[in-house]
């Protein structure tokens, strides 16, 4: 197979940053996607449904600014789908009025500590429960990074952890709210979204398909492969490839591409997150076709996730190529340098 076409997927897990850095990825994402959940750890979050749809404001105009404009034709190329960070603090109402403005589309739950920018995320998700229960109510999805943060609980534990300690309680008492467990990375992970109703799904990401924490350790340390969650066993990596190609649809495409500036990454303490939205769907397709499951790629790519969060599947379509493409050093990001996944290194599909 040398040539797939596909309807236009859509990246249900995106980190665009702000300003400068904004304005430097936005074309990546916008190239290949039609939309994107966009994360709201900014700082300061992004808590506010008033906050969310002036955020939203500041992609479009970073959007028009890119250039990308010249190519529509339907009057859009890229359309922002917002998100609210909870926090402790967060007043139930806050979701009838982020239900109200149609933009939003979900709220991001981060435990306190757990990534980037989440030092306000939520300390105990039991003091959430009037917020949990409106989202119930109203039909707003619950995103969730799954990681416990106790000290004593080993990183690699973290995730699967996380699944009896939260959700496994947060199901019972909430049995009819959407949650989203995103960027899953761990075999107990894929077993417990198989296990569980339709009201929660999972994504992946096309770092977790391609790497695992080998690869982190290959040669030294490889700052550019530090993520959170961090890569885990190969047999890990394995799972997670296996629900993808079994076109189970409670599985998804989240990219969870997270630019950060070379020097914060290339340093004695350095940020968690890797860059794929350059080439994204092309780093997917070579993860299913390591698999022989790239019959399943428009599924997870483009279907599985829009019918979970209630929305029209889109109606472009996008081809990919079988043919090798060689990804930059470094991007710019502001007056930053930005270092892909890849970088330097050839990528086996190319994007049409």
């Amino acid at each position: 197979m040398t040539l797939i076409t596909l309807t236009q997927p859509d990246d249900w897990h995106l980190h665009l940053r702000d300003g400068d850095a904004l304005q430097s990825v936005i074309a990546h994402t916008a190239k290949q996607f039609a939309r994107a959940i966009v994360m709201p750890n900014l700082n300061p979050p992004i808590t506010t449904t008033a906050s969310a749809l002036a955020y939203r404001e500041r992609i479009l105009q970073a959007l028009n600014d890119s250039g990308l404009e010249s190519v529509r034709n339907d009057g859009k190329i890229f359309t922002p789908l917002m998100t609210l960070y909870l926090t402790d603090e967060t007043d139930a109402d806050e979701i009838d009025r982020a239900v109200d403005s149609t933009f939003i589309h979900g709220v991001k739950l981060y435990p306190a500590n757990a990534t980037t920018n989440s030092a306000a995320g939520v300390t105990d998700w039991h003091k959430t429960i009037p917020v949990l229960e409106r989202m119930q109510k109203l039909g707003m999805p619950l995103l969730v990074h799954g990681e416990v943060m106790d000290k004593d609980i080993d990183p690699f534990d973290r995730e699967h952890v996380f699944i009896d300690r939260v959700f496994k309680p947060m199901m019972r008492i909430l049995p009819a709210l959407k949650i989203v467990f995103e960027h899953i990375t761990t075999k107990e992970a894929v077993q417990f979204v198989e296990s569980v109703p339709a009201t929660l799904a999972a994504t992946i990401t096309a770092h977790h398909l391609l790497y695992d924490r080998n690869d982190l350790f290959r040669g030294g340390i490889r700052p550019h492969f530090y993520c959170l969650p961090i890569l885990k066993r190969a047999h890990h990596r394995k799972a997670l490839l296996a629900a993808v190609a079994s076109g189970n649809p409670k599985f998804f495409l989240g990219t969870d591409s997270a630019p950060h500036a070379k020097h914060k990454k290339e340093t004695a303490c350095g940020c968690a997150g890797i860059y794929t939205a350059h080439a994204a769907i092309e780093l997917y397709a070579e993860a299913f076709e390591s698999v022989n499951a790239l019959d399943k790629l428009e599924g997870f790519a483009s279907f599985y996730g829009a019918d979970f969060y209630g929305l029209p599947r889109n109606s472009k379509k996008i081809t990919l190529e079988k043919k090798s493409q060689l990804v930059p050093e470094s991007f710019t990001l502001g007056e930053d340098q930005l270092i892909p996944l890849r970088a330097g290194e050839t990528i086996s599909w190319s994007l049409l």
